[in-house]
C-alpha cells in the first residue's frame, strides 16, 4: 500500500495538472471502488474548479469551490496518470487517442489495460478545462473516491480519529510520550496504530526505528520520555528523505507523471532480511518477523 511519501508525491503530481483548473468532464467506468460512489458523483464534480490540494494521513484532498472537497484513497494498487492535452503521459509516455467527450457518469467497456483511460482497471478519468485527463487506476479496487463539505472533514468518519501529522509541528516527543503512555502493545504495531500518529506505513517505521536503535519488539510505553525525543526527528528524516526520493517503489506504486520512486534503494532494514546490518562494526543480520499481520525487519543487535 501506498504510504505517506508516496501518497505526498503523487498528490503533488496532481497538483499542476488540477490546482486552479476547472474539471470539465468525469467518466467513471464502475460505480464503486472500496465503497459506492456518493450519489450524483460525476455531477457533483463537473463544472467545478479546484482551489488546492493537500494531503492528510494516507489520503489526497482536493478542494473545490463551493467548499466540497474530493477525498482520495489510493488503496493497494491505486495509481494516477496525468496525461497532457495532446494525450500524451506528462512523462513522455506514449497515451491513447482522446475519445471524445464523455458524459458524467457515462460506463465505458471494452477497454485496453494500458494505463492510457482505456483500460480495464481504469476506474475514473478527470478531464480539465486545459484538456488534461487525470486517469485513476486501480487492479484491486481497494482505493475510494467520495465527496464531503470541506467544513466537515476534521468530524468525517475517515478523520475524526487520526492522530497528527508525523511531519507537523504538533507530533512532538511529548505528543508521542501521551499517546503511547500505558500501552503495552510493541512499539511497531503503536506506530502504525493510526490513531497515535497518522500516516506512517510498515516500511518507513521498519527504517525509523532501526535508526533510532530501538527494537521493534519493546514495548510502547518505554518509548515515552528519551526515547521518544530521539525517535520523533528520525521518523521525520526518515519521511522527509523519502519524499525527496519520490518514495519508493516495490510493486505498484509509480508517480503520477510515470517515473518510480527511489528510496528502496536506501532501505537499511526493509525487505532485507538475512543480509548484514549496515551499522558499521555490527556483525549482526537483518530478520524479520510477523506482527499483526505485517513483516518487519530488524537487526536483533543494533536495536534493543
Amino acid at each position: 500500500m501506498p504510504e505517506l511519501p508516496e501518497v505526498e508525491t503523487v498528490m503533488r503530481g496532481l497538483e499542476p495538472a488540477l490546482k486552479n483548473k476547472r474539471i470539465a468532464q468525469v467518466a467513471l467506468r464502475r460505480k464503486d471502488l472500496r465503497i459506492p460512489f456518493p450519489r450524483d458523483f460525476a455531477e457533483r464534480l463537473t463544472g467545478r474548479k479546484v482551489e488546492s490540494l493537500e494531503r492528510r494521513a494516507k489520503y489526497i484532498l482536493v478542494h473545490l469551490e463551493g467548499d466540497d472537497t474530493l477525498i482520495v484513497h489510493l488503496g493497494m494498487s491505486g495509481r494516477f496518470t496525468v496525461y497532457g492535452p495532446n494525450s500524451a503521459a506528462l512523462a513522455g509516455e506514449s497515451g491513447a487517442e482522446n475519445a471524445g467527450a464523455e458524459k458524467p457518469g457515462r460506463f465505458l467497456h471494452k477497454m485496453a489495460d494500458d494505463g492510457s483511460g482505456e483500460g480495464k482497471h481504469d476506474h475514473v478519468v478527470l478531464t480539465t478545462d486545459e484538456g488534461h485527463r487525470l486517469v485513476y487506476t486501480d487492479h484491486r479496487r481497494f482505493g475510494l473516491m467520495t465527496l464531503s463539505p470541506r467544513a466537515e472533514l476534521s468530524v468525517h468518519k475517515l478523520f475524526k480519529d487520526l492522530g497528527p501529522e508525523p511531519l507537523s509541528d504538533a507530533f512532538t516527543a511529548a505528543s508521542l510520550s501521551k499517546a503511547l503512555k500505558g500501552k503495552k502493545t510493541p512499539i511497531k504495531s503503536a506506530l502504525l496504530d493510526q490513531r497515535v500518529v497518522s500516516g506512517l506505513g510498515n516500511i518507513y517505521v521498519c527504517e525509523a526505528l532501526y535508526r533510532a536503535g530501538i527494537s521493534p519488539k519493546r514495548l510502547a510505553t518505554t518509548i515515552a520520555g528519551p526515547r521518544a525525543e530521539k525517535l520523533v526527528p528520525i521518523i521525520k528524516a526518515v519521511l522527509q528523505e523519502a519524499i525527496a526520493a519520490g518514495g519508493s517503489t516495490l510493486r505498484d506504486y509509480a508517480h503520477a507523471d510515470g517515473e518510480l520512486g527511489y528510496f528502496q534503494h536506501s532501505f537499511s532494514v526493509y525487505d532485507r532480511e538475512g543480509e548484514p546490518c549496515a551499522t558499521p562494526g555490527c556483525k549482526g543480520v537483518i530478520k524479520r518477523l510477523v506482527q499483526a499481520g505485517r513483516s518487519t525487519f530488524y537487526c536483533g543487535v543494533c536495536q534493543r
